[in-house]
């Protein structure tokens, strides 16, 4: 299981490199903010770890998904993410080929995460369940789960221990990685582990609880200790 930080500018990078992945991120700009390019990019010249760019929590938008996965491919990222903010399989479908096609087709070794969310019915969007068969036909290389209204619920008031388990299973089965985030806290860690998707990803636990403040060195090096 890797450790994935998201920091939102340069001095939160520096206090994140502990990490297994870097993962950059504009908090202020949903679940799934996307930062600027040249971030990026100066990001990963400091960054000895392989670095991950969120794209955004995106309605039906495939052109729009794809150019900016473009971008961030181009920018340097070595796991480009994006968000499913809407339901329709034909749609997802659509989007997330689009997305790998985008990527894949110029940065064949890039990788390429899909997010649904665990508060999905709230949101009305698609299921991670019905997400995931869509995300291994389509040649991407996680599945992932994740919050999408950042109000301090975790991923855990909305899926338990055994259906976070299940859903990485089937992604085992279905020949592609899980990554799971989502307002996780220090005491998940445990159960976590016992489900072992191949990423968390965490910003608030390493905030202090609040992920609007800023990326705390000690909580990163502490978090990386119980992780592994």
């Amino acid at each position: 299981m890797q450790l994935l930080v998201s920091p939102r500018d340069i001095p939160e990078a520096r206090k994140s490199l502990a990490a297994d992945i870097i993962d950059v991120k504009k908090p202020s700009e949903g679940s799934l903010g996307a930062n600027f390019p040249w971030v990026i990019r100066e990001i990963k010249s400091i960054s000895t770890k392989p670095v991950s760019a969120a794209i955004g929590d995106f309605d039906y938008k495939p052109g729009g998904a794809s150019l900016a996965a473009y971008g961030a491919a181009c920018s340097g990222a070595d796991y480009i993410k994006v968000g499913l903010m809407f339901d329709g399989i034909e749609k997802a479908s659509d989007l997330i080929e689009s997305v790998v096609k985008a990527v894949k087709d110029e940065f064949p070794k890039k990788r390429v995460v899909i997010s649904a969310y665990s508060d999905y019915l709230r949101l009305g969007s698609i299921s991670p369940f019905d997400m995931a068969p869509l995300v291994a036909e389509a040649g991407a290389d996680l599945a992932m789960i994740d919050t999408g209204i950042k109000d301090g619920k975790s991923t855990f008031d909305f899926m338990d221990e055994a259906s976070l388990t299940r859903f990485t299973w089937k992604n085992h089965d279905l020949g592609i990685g899980t990554a799971i985030a989502g307002a996780l806290k220090m005491e998940d860690i445990p159960v976590l582990k016992r489900i072992n998707p191949d990423i968390i990803g965490v910003r608030g636990m390493v905030c202090g609880g609040d992920r609007n403040a800023s990326i705390r060195e000690e909580l990163v090096q502490k978090l990386m200790m119980m992780v592994k």
